[in-house]
């Protein structure tokens, strides 16, 4: 049985680092294995991505997507995970099931700017009281389908203008 104060690394686990610059003796003295001159022997060079004048690859490379920076992070919750969490008894069917509801049963983590219902898995607990900040079509359709109430919280989109024709 090992004690706690006996418990050492296994041989050769740490390597001690080089300190360069400390002498011909040391083997890494004088130039400290930076060769002789230019501009790579001296402090505060970063040459990683240049390519001696020639287009960078980062830059070569043809720019793609584009992102939002008004988009939502919504935290997405499947039929499947509820009724986890309702098998279980974190959830209880008969309450109102909504964010905060979700987080203490361990459903999701944290409500970041809303809970999104999506559809997959089944849903076998009839008459659900769900409130989310949207859900997908099909997600709306079962739960109403099972006899449930969802409410979402999302504003609806407004939709666009008929053109007048001139």
């Amino acid at each position: 049985m090992t004690k706690l104060n006996e418990i050492r690394d296994n041989e050769g686990a740490h390597k001690k680092r080089m300190r360069v610059g400390r002498g011909g003796g040391s083997g890494k003295g004088k130039t400290a294995g930076r060769g002789v001159k230019g501009q790579k022997s001296r402090s505060g060079v970063a040459l990683n991505s240049f390519e001696g004048g020639q287009m960078p690859l980062y830059m070569r490379m043809p720019k793609r997507g584009f992102n939002n920076p008004f988009a939502k992070k919504l935290a997405e919750v499947n039929f499947w995970r509820l009724e986890q969490a309702i098998e279980a008894g974190k959830l209880d069917p008969k309450k109102p099931i909504d964010a905060e509801a979700l987080i203490a049963a361990g459903v999701i983590r944290r409500k970041r700017d809303g809970v999104r219902l999506l559809g997959q898995g089944e849903l076998k607990t009839r008459k659900l009281q769900i409130t989310v900040y949207s859900a997908s079509a099909s997600a709306a359709k079962a739960v109403e389908a099972a006899g449930g109430v969802l409410t979402t919280t999302a504003k609806p989109k407004p939709e666009p203008e008929a053109k007048a024709e001139a």
